[in-house]
């Protein structure tokens, strides 16, 4: 008997809104603290939306430049990923379009792979990262700047 995956699947995430500005998010048997800072009225015991948001993206870049270097038989011996975001916090005062219009992610990897691979993940990083798709398809410029190092 053949297994077909589930193309599409549903995440269900919960919060226990504790004040106006912490959240505690359940996620499977996790648990995410997400705050604002005392001087936004938070008790800063956690990231904020924005921060988790944006910490989502780094984290989802480093997975699928690890599953696209897999695919591509590419080792990556270390990664280091940075993430610099303009917000426009004027969204928050009145109706954009785009609030962040621009995020650098600077990737420094360490790998023995030829520049053709390389060139294939950089490619590929956008194509296959979802959450790098939705800042995209919002507007956001999304800047990958790379650093390769040869072990």
């Amino acid at each position: 008997m053949k297994i077909t995956p589930k193309t599409v699947v549903t995440n269900r995430i919960s919060g226990d809104c504790q004040t106006g500005a912490r959240t505690k998010v359940s996620i499977r048997q996790h648990q995410l603290l997400i705050d604002e800072p005392i001087e936004r009225g938070g008790t800063d015991l956690g990231p904020t939306p924005v921060e988790t948001m944006l910490s989502a993206l780094l984290a989802c870049t480093n997975r699928i430049t690890h599953t696209v270097a897999g695919r591509h038989d590419v080792t990556i011996d270390n990664l280091e990923v940075k993430l610099v975001a303009s917000f426009d916090r004027r969204c928050l005062e009145q109706d954009m379009d785009v609030p962040f219009p621009e995020i650098d992610i600077l990737i420094d990897m360490t790998t023995d792979a030829d520049d053709d691979a390389i060139e294939i993940i950089k490619r590929d990083l956008p194509i296959y990262c979802p959450v790098s798709k939705v800042f995209r398809q919002s507007g956001t410029r999304v800047n990958e700047v790379w650093t390769i190092h040869r072990p």
